[in-house]
C-alpha cells in the first residue's frame, strides 16, 4: 500500500457535476479529492481486507444473538425497552440484510483493526461505487494508469445480485431520506438504481412525510401504502419516534432490518472483544463502566450512538485529540485500545471495506489531518497494481 502523486483528471469537476455528484466540496473544502491515489497488491486486499472483514462479519452476527438473548446487554446497547421484541423477533425471523461498511486501521502492513461497523446507514457509497469506478477507467483511458490496473469495486453489481436474492420480482421499494441532505440523497439514489436493474420498483420519498394511515400501514406523500421501505435513517433514532409503536403493526418490510439497531451500535464493539477475546483484527473494548486495564494506556472514548467520529476522544498521552461535535455526548460511551490510523504524509487514512450481505466488496479511502475521521474527510481513490 501506498500513495501515488498522479495528479487529478482536468475535467473532474466537470465529470462530477455531469454525473450528479453534488458534494465534491463540504463546508467550502475540497472532499472529493484526486490528486493522490493508493495502490493496492491484490494479495494486500485479498488477505489484508476481503478476508478479515468477511471472518469479522460472521463474528458480528454470532454477536447480536448473543444481545438478543441477554436483557443485560440490550440495556447496555441502549435498545428501548417497548421495542426489544420487534428486534429480536427480527433478528428470529432471519430477515436479510442488504449493506454495511467496516472501518479499519490498516497501511498495508501487519493486521488490519476493526475500528467500527457502521451497519445500518453508511454513506460514500456513491463515491465508492461509481464515481471512484470512473476515475479508474478514465485514468487507465489516458496512461496514466497501467492497463490491467483494478479496484476492489463489485459493489453495484453485487446490490444488483442481493435485492434479487431477498425481494420477490417486481417489488415496490420505498428508498426514503432527507431530500435536503445531498450526501444522504446521493447514497438512496445509487441504491434504488441497483434495485431497479434488479427488476423492482423504486420509489424515493422524504422520510418527513411519511405518516400512517387510519389502519396503522405507513404512506407516502401521495397516500401510497408502503410495503417495502429502504430508510437511510438509523434505527436507534426510529425507536424513539413518535411513530415507533407503529412499526411493529404497520405490516412494513424495512431495510436494514431491525435487528440492525444492535450490530450499528459501537456497544457491539465490547460484546465482540467479550465473545471473541485476543482475536487478532479485533481491537480490546469495554463498557466505559467496566474495568479498562487490559485496553493499555491509550484508548478512544466512543458514544455508543454517533456519526462521523461526533463525541470520538483519544487518550493517548500528550497526543490526546477530541471530536468538536458533542452531539451525541449524552450516550453511554464504551473504550477502546488505540490503533492509530497510518499516516501518509501529514495525513491519516483509514479503510472502509464495504459489506453486501456476508461478503466484501468494495473500498473506500478517507484521509484527514486529524487522527478522527469525520464528515469533512477527504474520499481518495484507490487502484490495485496489475
Amino acid at each position: 500500500m501506498r500513495r501515488d502523486d498522479l495528479g487529478a483528471r482536468p475535467d473532474w469537476k466537470k465529470k462530477a457535476e455531469e454525473a450528479g455528484f453534488g458534494y465534491t466540496f463540504v463546508d467550502g473544502a475540497l472532499y472529493w479529492d484526486e490528486a493522490k491515489a493508493y495502490a493496492f497488491t491484490l494479495e494486500e486486499i485479498e488477505e489484508g481486507l476481503e478476508r478479515p472483514a468477511e471472518e469479522l462479519h460472521q463474528m458480528c452476527r454470532e454477536a447480536v444473538a448473543e444481545v438478543v438473548a441477554s436483557e443485560e446487554l440490550m440495556e447496555r446497547l441502549q435498545i428501548p425497552q417497548a421495542h426489544r421484541d420487534l428486534v429480536a423477533e427480527s433478528w428470529g425471523a432471519g430477515e436479510p440484510e442488504l449493506y454495511g461498511r467496516m472501518d479499519f486501521s490498516w497501511g498495508g502492513e501487519g493486521l488490519a483493526k476493526l475500528l467500527e461497523y457502521n451497519a445500518d446507514t453508511p454513506t460514500t457509497l456513491y463515491e465508492t461505487s461509481g464515481f471512484q469506478w470512473h476515475w479508474l477507467e478514465d485514468m487507465i483511458a489516458a496512461g496514466r494508469l497501467p492497463e490491467g490496473a483494478d479496484q476492489f469495486n463489485g459493489i453495484h453489481e453485487a446490490l444488483v445480485a442481493r435485492f434479487a436474492e431477498i425481494c420477490d420480482p417486481n417489488t415496490e421499494i420505498h428508498f426514503a431520506a432527507f431530500a435536503d441532505a445531498v450526501e444522504d440523497y446521493a447514497t438512496v439514489e445509487a441504491i434504488a438504481w441497483a434495485a431497479r436493474e434488479a427488476g423492482m420498483g423504486a420509489h424515493f420519498t422524504d422520510i418527513r412525510k411519511i405518516g400512517v394511515t387510519d389502519t396503522g400501514q405507513f404512506a407516502d406523500a401521495e397516500d401510497q401504502v408502503i410495503g417495502t421501505l429502504f430508510k437511510l435513517y438509523p434505527w436507534e433514532d426510529m425507536l424513539r419516534d413518535d411513530f415507533a409503536d407503529a412499526i411493529a403493526g404497520a405490516n412494513v418490510r424495512i431495510i436494514e432490518p431491525a435487528w440492525k439497531a444492535i450490530l450499528s451500535n459501537k456497544g457491539i464493539l465490547p460484546v465482540l472483544w467479550r465473545m471473541f477475546p485476543g482475536h487478532p483484527n479485533l481491537l480490546p473494548a469495554v463498557f466505559a463502566d467496566e474495568d479498562a486495564e487490559a485496553l493499555g494506556p491509550d484508548v478512544v472514548e466512543k458514544p455508543i450512538f454517533s456519526r462521523e467520529g461526533a463525541g470520538v476522544r483519544i487518550r493517548a498521552g500528550d497526543d490526546s485529540e477530541a471530536s468538536a461535535d458533542t452531539a451525541y455526548d449524552a450516550h453511554p460511551r464504551i473504550l477502546q485500545s488505540y490503533a492509530p490510523l497510518p499516516r501518509f504524509g501529514d495525513d491519516y487514512v483509514m479503510c472502509g471495506v464495504w459489506m453486501i450481505g456476508a461478503e466484501a466488496h468494495g473500498l473506500g479511502l478517507r484521509e484527514d489531518v486529524s487522527r478522527i475521521t469525520q464528515d469533512t474527510s477527504r474520499f481518495r481513490p484507490h487502484y490495485i497494481e496489475p
